[in-house]
């Protein structure tokens, strides 16, 4: 991806428990490919420009399949990746009618507009800025402790174990991540434990790391979500999954 721009920074401190990264991704040449997005249990606040001026905001929930994402030649994209619980305490609604969809927003959405894309430090401070500010409510212990686990796990636990540790019954639980997201909790960790399996397929190990049964189990997984066999996305002929492809070599 040599005409591909890309920069990811962690949000500030305040909001390391809310974002993920805030990414910009730009593409300076006239590929017209389409690109596959892979699960990756995110949720993602999107601002698109184009070379003719064309701005666009945009928000997808959670992905629990490829995505075929459409052409983005001579464009530049910039994004707040949200982790989960920002459902309740930063956009306070369900996300769970667009799970593997996307919803167009207002151009001017969250005080957000066009000129912000101009530059990506400015981009940076005013969303870190925008997004502390709704912030209102304090996070529940429960939630907060349950996606720490979910992520340092890397998803190799069970809604069992995290009931347990957080004494929050697995039907409150799965009544949650279905009301908020779309989908239980048990779906949600085989996602994290797929996209914690990225690395080692980019580096052509195919024999699972993570607590999958056996090799087969593993290489279903990863056809679920990616669409393909672990060879064929660990290749990634001619960039198409662009996650595997912005992923760092070590």
């Amino acid at each position: 991806m040599e005409q591909i721009e890309y920069i990811c920074l962690e949000p500030i401190d305040a909001l390391k428990g809310i974002i993920d990264s805030i990414w910009m991704l730009k593409n300076c040449s006239d590929d017209s490919r389409e690109r596959i997005i892979i699960p990756d249990g995110k949720i993602d606040l999107f601002f698109f420009l184009d070379e003719n001026g064309f701005f666009e905001i945009f928000i997808s929930g959670i992905c629990t399949e490829p995505v075929i994402k459409p052409p983005f030649p001579k464009s530049v994209m910039f994004a707040i990746s949200f982790y989960p619980i920002a459902a309740e305490y930063i956009f306070k609604q369900s996300f769970a009618e667009i799970k593997n969809h996307t919803k167009i927003l207002r151009t001017d959405y969250l005080g957000f507009c066009k000129n912000d894309l101009e530059d990506f430090g400015y981009f940076y401070k005013k969303a870190c800025e925008i997004i502390s500010l709704q912030l209102t409510k304090k996070i529940d212990l429960r939630k907060q402790k349950l996606f720490e686990i979910l992520y340092t796990s890397k998803g190799e636990t069970t809604v069992k174990e995290i009931s347990e540790q957080i004494f929050w019954s697995s039907r409150e639980i799965n009544r949650y991540f279905n009301h908020w997201f779309g989908l239980p909790l048990k779906s949600y960790l085989n996602i994290i434990r797929f996209s914690n399996s990225l690395k080692q397929l980019k580096k052509g190990s195919f024999f699972p790391e993570l607590n999958y049964a056996d090799q087969s189990h593993f290489i279903r997984h990863i056809k679920k979500f990616a669409g393909v066999k672990p060879s064929i996305l660990s290749k990634n002929e001619n960039d198409r999954f662009i996650q595997l492809n912005l992923l760092p070599e070590n």
